[in-house]
């Protein structure tokens, strides 16, 4: 059941599923009864009949703000999920102590907005801090063979920090964008969710390139690769603005109407949360550096 749970994740996937709500993952079978993947109530789920956790959930969190259960990384730089209450004995702690001691994969639901989660899968828990009530968690296979507890070398440290940021921020940050963009292009209404990229304004590779929803934007692959190559700049008043010597170019249809066309409109998607929209300092910045490169 474990396996079909994962494998009915991966499904939804392939067809364009990045997120969901309490009401869609109720809606898995295991030899035809409905078995919901999140408990109503609890954020540890251990199916009747299971001894070991199947997902553990997280949830969502304003910026700023903390998490009931805050989560944390240790020295090894491997995440942490804490126990529920202080009694190590409590129902859902046995759960995932019997998750942890038999090496089970389990699910991680991430919240992304209120009542909405991502889904990283799978996840281990590699051992158990009672002083700290709170268990080790490895982000896939390679991760469980981190030396817990221990520091890491610089270049076990930075894999393991590459490696958390692909598999737990990168997909929560992508499945909020598309969420909060309609899974369409933000210059183009384009709405393809597999050629669509959930865009930084501020680069991930940077300091403060953080993986929020004011520093994203939903772009398709051509005004992606646009935008990061400064042919393409998006002002804070989120008016879009061609370089100018692409402006006078002459070539096909794609320059003509997927880029030349756009200069001076407004973008055609805008989320309508208005926490979830670009920073205008962040695209204020992101400009200067348009205006900078031509």
């Amino acid at each position: 059941m474990r396996l079909a749970a994962l494998a009915w994740l991966d499904g939804q996937r392939a067809h364009g599923v990045e997120s969901w709500t309490q009401k869609q993952l109720a809606e898995f079978e295991f030899a035809g009864v409905r078995l919901p993947l999140m408990d109503v109530q609890r954020g540890i789920r251990k199916p009747a009949g299971m001894v070991a956790a199947l997902s553990i959930r997280t949830v969502y969190r304003r910026e700023g703000a903390a998490r009931p259960y805050e989560d944390g990384i240790g020295v090894d730089q491997l995440l942490r999920y804490k126990w529920r209450g202080e009694d190590p004995g409590h129902p859902e702690n046995r759960a995932l102590r019997a998750a942890m001691e038999r090496g089970l994969p389990m699910i991680w639901f991430y919240g992304i907005a209120e009542g909405v989660y991502a889904a990283i899968y799978p996840v281990y828990l590699l051992a158990e801090e009672s002083a700290d009530q709170q268990f080790v968690m490895a982000l896939g296979e390679d991760q469980r063979m981190v030396d817990v507890g221990h520091e890491a070398d610089p270049i076990l440290r930075a894999y393991v920090e590459r490696t958390t940021r692909q598999r737990l921020h990168q997909p929560a940050f992508r499945a909020g964008v598309m969420r909060a963009y309609a899974t369409r292009c933000a210059v183009c209404s384009f709405r393809h969710g597999n050629l669509l990229d959930a865009a930084h304004i501020t680069a991930d590779a940077n300091a403060d390139g953080d993986p929020v929803m004011s520093n994203g934007l939903a772009l398709c692959k051509i005004h992606h690769a646009a935008y990061d190559a400064n042919i393409v700049g998006i002002r804070p008043d989120l008016i879009i603005e061609v370089r100018p010597d692409v402006l006078e170019e002459v070539d096909g249809p794609m320059l003509r109407y997927g880029i030349q066309a756009h200069h001076h409109k407004p973008l055609m998607v805008v989320p309508t949360v208005r926490r979830d929209r670009p920073s205008p300092d962040r695209l204020e910045l992101r400009y200067g550096e348009f205006l900078a490169a031509h």
